[in-house]
């Protein structure tokens, strides 16, 4: 039997209501929290902020390696939109869990204010550059919004081989920001917790549904 083409799997899912409603809001929240990020982190960037005494960096001798940065955050990305445009799941997944996260974040970044590491290297790309409004900013800093993502799309996928995959890019990530001073030890340390958390509840939440209805259906057959 021929597999199903990414259109065909994405017309069955808009056709399930309570998917539809999940994709339509998720999105909707999705771009609305993009939207306040560059407001957000233009005004967190005018405040003074404390300076964390971070041993591990100061061992490291600070290299500008943007391009290894970005290379590899771009590439899980597209590995995560090719997986996912086959998988309706994973992206309702990634998208709810992506705007509690980020509120998460920005809640944390409100109540940490931190100023930046020293011999902080300025990074920059002129994609991720929208988020923050095309301006520097330097004192997004607890927790990581780079590990969190990779650590969100290392979650949603599902092929084991992906999974490793997006592991390796998380850690070489995590790593490669701390060579370049962009985050304390701290901000890369939090920020799989954070996602961890929020994954799982909101896979909970999402579709608490479908596994109520898979324990009755065990349950009407083992009454047969």
């Amino acid at each position: 039997m021929p597999e199903a083409s990414a259109r065909e799997i994405w017309k069955a899912t808009w056709k399930t209501r309570h998917k539809k409603q999940q994709i339509v809001i998720g999105t909707l929240l999705m771009l609305a929290v993009v939207i306040v990020m560059p407001h957000f982190f233009n005004a967190i960037q005018k405040r003074n902020g404390k300076l964390l005494d971070d041993w591990l960096l100061a061992i490291i001798p600070p290299r500008n390696v943007s391009i290894a940065i970005f290379a590899i955050i771009w590439a899980m990305i597209v590995l995560a939109i090719a997986r996912a445009m086959k998988d309706p799941s994973m992206y309702i997944t990634y998208c709810w869990t992506y705007v509690f996260v980020t509120i998460a974040r920005l809640t944390c970044i409100s109540f940490v204010p931190l100023d930046p590491p020293t011999g902080l290297i300025q990074l920059t790309d002129p994609i991720t550059g929208i988020f923050y409004g095309n301006s520097v900013i330097t004192k997004d800093l607890f927790f990581s919004g780079h590990t969190a993502t990779l650590t969100l799309i290392c979650l949603c996928l599902k092929k084991r081989n992906d999974q490793i995959v997006a592991t390796v890019a998380t850690v070489a990530v995590a790593f490669l920001l701390l060579v370049q001073h962009i985050h304390y030890t701290i901000d890369i340390l939090a920020a799989p917790v954070f996602v961890n958390v929020f994954y799982r509840a909101t896979r909970y939440f999402l579709f608490r549904n479908n596994k109520v209805n898979h324990d009755q259906r065990k349950s009407f057959r083992a009454m047969e």
